[in-house]
């Protein structure tokens, strides 16, 4: 009993110590502010409609960046499609039929390639943007980071595929999930009246 006393004391001092470290200095720099009369340093204000704002001014962004029907896709569905080129041709398809190929955008998960025609999943491609703004977050807000990932697969997809992390889907996307995404674009298409709406169905 004492031996099992004194491990789970061990592991919660290893476990703990980072997060008092990180305490013991907050508060060493609080204290050394408040001495000088000097402002906290920026990772130590917290500011609760920071991460709100950021959000904002990215959604602003990524509505100024992507046409009206992506803008109202990821207003809608929390996600943005980017077609997918034709296999080796360079060129985007037509806009009056399905691409060979295209892809699901969330915000802050793996891209998700899948087949319009049949709605086969492909692959999942793991990509990350860190935030260097230097605002003291670790990620970009949800909108910057579906921008970033629209802006590169729309202007160099083989490089953006080429250097991401492949795996089969359900590594970390549910697909039950994004089997029921597809389905909800294909009735947001309906309502619209998008004419590859009905491709998808009658494929």
């Amino acid at each position: 009993m004492l031996l099992a006393l004194l491990v789970l004391a061990l592991v919660t001092t290893v476990l703990a110590g980072p997060v008092l470290a990180r305490a013991a200095r907050s508060w060493t720099l609080r204290r050394t502010a408040a001495r000088r009369g000097s402002p906290l340093p920026p990772d130590l204000t917290y500011d609760p409609g920071r991460e709100r704002r950021a959000e904002h001014r990215a959604r602003q962004l990524l509505r100024s960046c992507v046409n009206d029907e992506e803008w109202a896709m990821y207003r809608d569905l929390g996600f943005v499609r980017v077609a997918g080129r034709h296999l080796g041709d360079g060129h985007r398809p037509s806009e009056a039929r399905l691409p060979p190929y295209a892809y699901l955008v969330y915000p802050h998960k793996p891209i998700v390639a899948y087949v319009p025609q049949t709605g086969q999943l492909l692959s999942e491609y793991c990509v990350e943007f860190p935030d260097v703004s230097g605002d003291g977050r670790s990620r970009l807000p949800a909108s910057d980071d579906v921008l970033a990932k629209w802006m590169a697969l729309t202007s160099d997809e083989a490089r953006v595929i080429g250097q991401a992390n492949m795996h089969l889907v359900g590594r970390q996307l549910d697909p039950q999930r994004v089997r029921r995404d597809l389905w909800r674009l294909s009735e947001w298409e309906r309502r619209r009246g998008d004419p590859r709406s009905a491709q998808t169905r009658s494929a």
